[in-house]
């Protein structure tokens, strides 16, 4: 379409804007970065061999990502500040959209399942289907899509026998009490399941695609309020000009005291970091996969994925497809735009310390591979940025494992902590200085996260109050240094196994609450083991007091990890620990209703089956009430 008068003018201002915001950001951390090398280089002097030289470009290596991480913070909360004056028009648009159906578009709500509990999937999908009813409206703008890739035929059985369950509870649901308002929900399973979760999705786009204008895009464990889903809807309508708008979905749902620190832990750490990122990122933002609305044409006609040059791990077919996907679809012209403060959107995380590593091994394994995308012609910066911050968050850890490991085995060798303590046991300007930036950049994200929510009362009563915040804050810290080695040194190994050319598979997820035996956590946990065993003699072999005591938290953390694994994993510490009020999140202290009605219909037994049954393991093409036939007819 020919451009608007002045929009030429419009976009050179916008682009400018963006340059300046982005250089915000990116000046401050090269200068600290630059800065903390110079007091390093200074405090060291002229290194004496081999051993020395590396451990000072690997400190100051690890210490650069580290000071992009802290300004990365700093910067959010100067924008947090600044409030509107920084968000971007679908943003402040937002805030005054109407969430109700206008009748101008069809949205399809999709859930992409592989061998996933049936029940909770479908019970998920009856509180979105309330909750959609509840905001009015016939229900024929928005329709819900659960796309399955199960193989084994038990599970498929399984969730066919849900979904004759949901369409005799939808019926039911009209006749008594919801009236037209409930969404026609639909049920598909591939006989074919190339590309995974991203062919699953691509099929239907050109199955069902032409008969609707936007696609919610949700995981198994993905809940949206009816709010939530039909504001993004009207936020598409009113901009034309964007393909995708990614919600944040925060942690919520799960018991277990690992979930419920890591929930309270997202809650509290994250908004800052997503001001920052959606502040500079402008209409170049990300694609994470689920939580999202997209525009089907585009994305249709646009983010087709490539087959990568190469074997497996690093070649092939693309595994974590969403940010190249919304690459692709910014590389078109598509505006991606971030809603950081969107409520009503959920999802779940591993609720135990091994499956976390398990998720972990595979984005390892994932990001690692978008080495062979971050090259693709085309590309934006910001898209560019995007892919290689995945890439630079796994590559991060051997850099701290091999610090780690080559500075302490400088300590026992030369008797002196040197950079292995940040410059805070040597003398000088320069070490004073290293220091102050070193702790600085280490402690900064989690000091303005906190200090962002205790300058606010109403994020206070959030959390439960002051000082449940405080208590928890301080709890959670030490659970994280006891739980930062474990997860570095699984993700370097996880690292080198991916150069080395080993395929991690891409197993189905364990969502619910899992609690992990001893056996298996010192199983998958071997590492840890070891590498604590080892540091712990090359300690006794120094025999220094100082070195010893230093790195004291790094031993007990890698020799205690199976423990540590097994204990947060118990659902009933979880629960005395919210009776207690910690780890309180604003899911806890003003619940919205969808968690409620979740965690009632887990509690609640099945629904009645009705007759006749679905065949066992039958894989049908479609299956839909008899009125949806009508409704998704093409316009």
């Amino acid at each position: 379409m020919p451009a608007a008068p002045g929009a030429d003018l419009t976009q050179r201002q916008d682009a400018a804007s963006l340059r300046r915001r982005r250089l915000a950001l990116a000046l401050p951390t090269v200068a600290t970065a630059l800065a903390i090398a110079a007091a390093a280089s200074a405090s060291v002097g002229v290194p004496d061999g081999p051993l020395e030289a590396a451990v000072l470009v690997l400190f100051c290596l690890a210490m650069a990502w580290q000071a992009y991480i802290a300004w990365q913070y700093f910067y959010g909360a100067v924008a947090a500040g600044l409030g509107a004056r920084v968000m971007s028009a679908v943003e402040r648009q937002a805030a005054g959209l109407r969430p109700e159906a206008s009748g101008r578009s069809r949205t399809a709500a999709v859930v992409a399942i592989h061998a996933e509990d049936a029940a909770a999937v479908f019970a998920a999908i009856r509180v979105m289907a309330r909750s959609l009813a509840r905001t009015g409206g016939d229900g024929r703008d928005l329709d819900i899509f659960v796309l399955s890739d199960t193989r084994d035929p038990e599970i498929a059985a399984a969730e066919e026998r849900e979904f004759a369950r949901i369409l005799a509870w939808r019926e039911q649901a009209r006749c008594e009490a919801a009236g037209p308002g409930l969404p026609a929900i639909r049920y598909r399973r591939r006989q074919d399941n190339a590309g995974r979760k991203a062919g699953n999705i691509g099929e239907f786009c050109e199955t069902y695609g032409h008969e609707y204008d936007f696609m919610i895009v949700l995981d198994a464990d993905s809940l949206m309020t009816g709010t939530a889903m039909r504001r993004l809807v009207r936020l598409m309508e009113e901009n034309p000009r964007v393909g995708l708008i990614q919600t944040v979905s925060y942690a919520a749902g799960r018991d277990t005291l690992f979930a419920r620190i890591q929930q309270f832990a997202v809650r509290l750490y994250a908004p800052l970091s997503i001001r920052a990122l959606e502040t500079w990122q402008g209409p170049d933002g990300g694609y994470w996969g689920h939580n999202a609305i997209l525009r089907i044409e585009a994305f249709a006609a646009n983010a087709a994925l490539p087959v990568l040059p190469g074997r497996p791990p690093l070649g092939g077919e693309i595994l974590c497809h969403d940010t190249v996907e919304g690459a692709l679809l910014r590389r078109a012209g598509w505006e991606l735009r971030l809603l950081p403060e969107e409520p009503g959107t959920w999802e779940e995380m591993p609720t135990n310390l091994t499956d976390l590593l398990g998720r972990e091994r595979r984005w390892c394994q994932g990001n690692l591979q978008h080495l062979g995308v971050i090259r693709l012609p085309g590309l934006t910066a910001g898209s560019r940025w995007h892919i290689g911050a995945g890439i630079l968050s796994y590559l991060a850890a051997p850099v701290w494992i091999a610090f780690l490991g080559l500075g302490t085995w400088q300590a026992v060798r030369s008797g002196d902590l040197g950079l292995l303590a940040y410059g805070l046991t040597s003398e000088g300007p320069a070490a004073a200085i290293l220091a102050c930036l070193s702790l600085a950049v280490l402690a900064l994200p989690k000091l303005l996260s906190l200090g962002h929510v205790l300058l606010s009362p109403e994020r206070r009563a959030a959390f439960g109050g002051t000082r449940r915040l405080l208590v928890s804050a301080a709890l959670e810290q030490a659970l994280w240094v006891l739980l930062w080695p474990v997860l570095t040194l699984f993700n370097a190994g996880a690292v080198l196994s991916t150069f080395a050319g080993r395929v991690v598979r891409w197993d189905t997820q364990a969502r619910d609450d899992r609690r992990v035996p001893w056996s298996e956590a010192c199983r998958l946990q071997a590492d840890s083991l070891v590498a604590g065993g080892l540091l712990a003699v090359a300690l006794v072999y120094a025999a220094d007091p100082l070195l010893t005591l230093w790195m004291a938290p790094l031993v007990l953390a890698l020799l205690a990890s199976p423990a540590l694994s097994v204990l947060t994993s118990r659902s009933d510490l979880g629960q005395a620990a919210r009776r207690r009020g910690l780890f309180l999140t604003v899911d806890d202290t003003a619940q919205a209703q969808e968690l409620r009605d979740l965690a009632a219909a887990r509690a609640a037994p099945p629904p009645a089956l009705p007759r006749p049954q679905p065949v066992r393991g039958e894989a049908p093409v479609w299956l839909a009430t008899a009125t949806d036939d009508a409704k998704a007819s093409p316009r």
